[in-house]
């Protein structure tokens, strides 16, 4: 079953859905929406994420984000995407959707599970820690792929997500946080 869900006949469906609606019109850093999706997921992909996580990089911007609002899908059409690529998938696409960064991203460094605010419901909740995982590989795939194509947002933004991902390392994959340091370090001044 896995090989099905995660193998490159399922990509190209899922990245079909994407298509039909709307993905390949939306701008976005780098040319479309669609072609930013694909970019994030094999970037997941080339450090080693797992199929679920990979399928939730393609899918990411399904629910809009908090910076990115225009979605593809309404909330109440959950169930289609989970069809489509899994539950798993699916409840990491919803907490990267949901997640208000304003009040979660303070929270990700510290010491205990990391307290995550969701945008659309006001509620506040502990994700499981492989879901925490996973929403800083997704976050640092979906904005390292932005900086590179957007070297404004980069100059503005990179040494803040810096700053979050650094506090939160611990939590990442080796590879993601390769990445980050690799593409981010020198935007922040040495104290």
């Amino acid at each position: 079953m896995d090989e099905i869900l995660h193998g490159p006949a399922h990509v190209e469906r899922v990245t079909e859905f994407l298509r039909a609606r709307g993905a390949a019109d939306l701008a976005h850093p780098g040319g479309t929406l669609l072609a930013h999706l694909l970019r994030v997921s094999q970037r997941l992909a080339d450090w080693g994420a797992s199929g679920d996580v990979g399928l939730a990089g393609l899918c990411h911007a399904a629910y809009g984000t908090d910076g990115f609002a225009q979605g593809l899908l309404e909330l109440t059409q959950r169930a289609s995407l989970a069809e489509l690529i899994g539950e798993r998938a699916e409840a990491l696409v919803y907490l990267y959707g949901s997640c208000d960064r304003t009040a979660t991203y303070p929270r990700l460094g510290s010491a205990g599970p990391p307290v995550f605010r969701d945008r659309f419901t006001g509620a506040e909740h502990p994700p499981a820690e492989e879901q925490v995982r996973a929403f800083l590989d997704i976050t640092a795939a979906n904005e390292l792929d932005v900086f590179s194509h957007n070297e404004e947002l980069a100059a503005r933004h990179g040494a803040g997500l810096y700053r979050v991902l650094a506090a939160s390392r611990d939590r990442m994959s080796d590879a993601a946080w390769a990445a980050v340091h690799h593409d981010l370090g020198d935007r922040v001044p040495v104290e």
